[in-house]
């Protein structure tokens, strides 16, 4: 098969396209012909080698953790899903972006989603679920989503609409018309952003949610007014230090089917920035480092 792979760790230039051994899945597990694959911030976090201490991975890899395609070949003991069926979910660290991928966690794609959009849901979608979750019912409550353009960020806006909640957003000026289509409040992020609240939110802030990792942790719990109510899926370096907790993405079906249920109903849709043929997996790389980025990047087989 045709696979994006780097054979050290290293800058977007140590990606290349060549041909790969054929995955195979284990008990369990399904294998997909890859329509599409997102790139997500871990993937050149891990390429980078800068996070080599806690997610190691054996050399030459294939980036990427999440994908959409057609199931192609079934694991021993798996049920409810056959030969052709149209699934987006999960794998491993890496593996993704490849003509072949294998799937550890998965659910039907809807039909309203492009490959495209369906091939940035799954990371971004348990990611945000997995921090959601954690701040309990969301129902008549209002919610800060600290970094909401981005690709969890803005999963998390829409998941949390469909909830119940009242959503306000920070992102950059130029990214608010973008927030406000998702159906959040926008403000800006950095200094002074509680004055900036209580203009947009004069009843206060119930609950927060932190995607970005920008430093605002202790700033976030101060507009909370406790830890208990701020969770974070981005600042592990700080949360324990603020008593926040955190919520780290799971490969959990049970996730994927919440999201693509609200994807059909049309209660959620991954947005997605970009596209990059599979050739030009290294520019795709450098575009989700540069940061900044609104929705996802997603690789196109």
């Amino acid at each position: 098969m045709r696979a994006a792979r780097y054979h050290e760790y290293g800058d977007p230039t140590v990606l290349t396209v060549e041909e790969a051994p054929d995955p195979t899945p284990g008990p369990g597990g399904i294998r997909i012909r890859v329509a599409a694959a997102s790139v997500n911030p871990v993937d050149w976090k891990v390429r980078s080698g800068a996070v080599r201490d806690l997610l190691p991975v054996d050399l030459p890899a294939i980036p990427g953790r999440d994908a959409v395609g057609r199931v192609d070949r079934i694991g021993e003991g798996v049920e409810g899903v056959g030969i052709g069926d149209r699934v987006f979910g999960l794998g491993g660290v890496t593996g993704a972006t490849a003509e072949l991928a294998v799937l550890s966690a998965w659910a039907p794609a809807p039909a309203a989603w492009s490959d495209e959009e369906a091939a940035g849901a799954a990371l971004a979608s348990v990611t945000a679920l997995s921090g959601l979750k954690a701040l309990g019912p969301l129902s008549g409550r209002t919610l800060l989503v600290e970094g909401a353009a981005g690709g969890v960020g803005g999963a998390a806006v829409e998941l949390a609409l469909a909830a119940g909640a009242t959503v306000i957003g920070t992102a950059g000026a130029h990214n608010h018309a973008f927030l406000t289509a998702l159906g959040a409040v926008p403000t800006t992020y950095g200094a002074s952003l509680a004055e900036r609240l209580a203009a947009v939110a004069p009843q206060g802030v119930d609950l927060v949610l932190d995607t970005a990792a920008s430093g605002s942790l202790g700033d976030l719990v101060e507009i909370a007014g406790d830890p208990s109510r701020v969770v974070t899926v981005a600042n592990h370096r700080n949360a324990g230090r603020l008593g926040v907790r955190v919520a780290d993405a799971v490969n959990d079906p049970a996730y994927l089917a919440e999201a693509a249920a609200l994807g059909a109903r049309g209660r959620y849709t991954p947005r997605v920035e970009r596209t990059y043929p599979l050739e030009e997996i290294a520019k795709a790389h450098a575009h989700s480092e540069g940061g900044h980025v609104r929705g996802k990047i997603v690789v196109v087989l």
